[in-house]
């Protein structure tokens, strides 16, 4: 029996199963609000004890960087010990991965309509993968192939320096400066990023603020649904100003990880974001901010591109980790 984890600042979910197929069928899956809880180990018993299981196998995908068997929750007040984990619950082994890892290790396992192609372009087999998930925040992973399997490797790059290439997105720099000292890709092309790049619109003066729509960021617990939907709906020149900012800073940050990891193999974005702008995503300004690479523009131009599809992608990769690794 193996039991996986998608540990986020929101909601765990955790699911247990027995077999390949229960990847996408398990056994038992449950979903917890993470705030309720003063630890992953409270809401592991919770779920043991209901369920009455005794896994011999965990893997957890964590929003947090992770240090050797330790992490610390970036979004929890949580210390998350795989070494303590076994000994409380007799598990044999429990690994703990990032989450876009996790979201990186489903990929190779992806049927087709979990999954939304922006550009065929031409796939290397076995050539590097490049994932990027605008969510909350901004995730970066890749996936190598050793010759047998495929590696999911984590990384922070949602923190390096957000590098502007036009006037607009210079003017965003100097704005974001001012608030924050440094600006990484994740202040702005993230669901946290989206009412950065707001503000520093309505204090452009360049667009008018409605009525409506300033009443609605007042009162919004999260504005960046409003924000996000006006701009695709096209109802509101502010909001799709800044849904047009968004994604050719995201088309940006793919190219870049195309370049970096030479992403033959294709370039996938997860996270939450993606799947509910498909289709300004399959507009062409998106693809040439792909490719606005200079002399290496020809060679993107070839990369696939595609959007995952399946929500529970994270627990999905997670629960592949353990059954791979048992």
């Amino acid at each position: 029996m193996i039991l996986a984890g998608d540990i986020g600042g929101t909601k765990t979910v955790l699911a247990l199963l027995d077999s390949d197929d229960g990847v996408r069928e398990p056994a038992v899956e449950k979903r917890f609000a993470s705030k309720d809880f003063a630890s992953l180990d409270e809401i592991v018993a919770a779920f043991l004890a209901e369920t009455n299981a005794r896994p011999t196998v965990a893997t957890f995908g964590i929003a947090g960087r992770i240090a050797g068997r330790r992490v610390r929750t970036t979004n929890l007040p949580w210390h998350i010990d795989a070494d303590a984990l076994e000994h409380a619950f007799g598990i044999r082994r429990v690994a703990l991965i990032n989450d876009v890892q996790a979201i990186a290790l489903a990929v190779p396992h992806l049927r087709d309509d979990e999954l939304c192609v922006l550009h065929e372009g031409r796939r290397e087999e076995k050539g590097c993968i490049g994932v990027v998930a605008p969510g909350t925040g901004l995730g970066e992973s890749f996936l190598t192939w050793s010759g047998t399997a495929w590696q999911a490797w984590p990384t922070e790059g949602g923190h390096t320096s957000f590098a502007p290439v036009t006037l607009e997105q210079l003017e965003l720099l100097q704005y974001l400066e001012r608030r924050y000292g440094h600006v990484s890709f994740e202040r702005v092309c993230s669901g946290s990023g989206v009412p950065n790049i707001y503000d520093y619109l309505v204090a452009s003066g360049r667009y008018e603020e409605p009525d409506w729509l300033r009443e609605q960021v007042r009162t919004a617990a999260d504005i960046t649904p409003v924000i996000v939907e006006a701009g695709l709906a096209r109802t509101t020149p502010i909001c799709i100003a800044a849904l047009d900012l968004f994604v050719r800073v995201l088309g940006g940050v793919l190219g870049n990880m195309a370049l970096r990891v030479m992403a033959t193999g294709g370039l996938y974005l997860g996270g939450g974001i993606p799947p509910r702008i498909v289709e300004r995503l399959r507009k062409r300004d998106v693809r040439d901010a792909i490719c606005f690479k200079g002399r290496f523009r020809e060679w993107l131009s070839v990369i696939p591109v595609s959007v995952i599809l399946d929500p529970k992608a994270a627990l999905h990769g997670a629960a592949w980790h353990a059954l791979e690794s048992d």
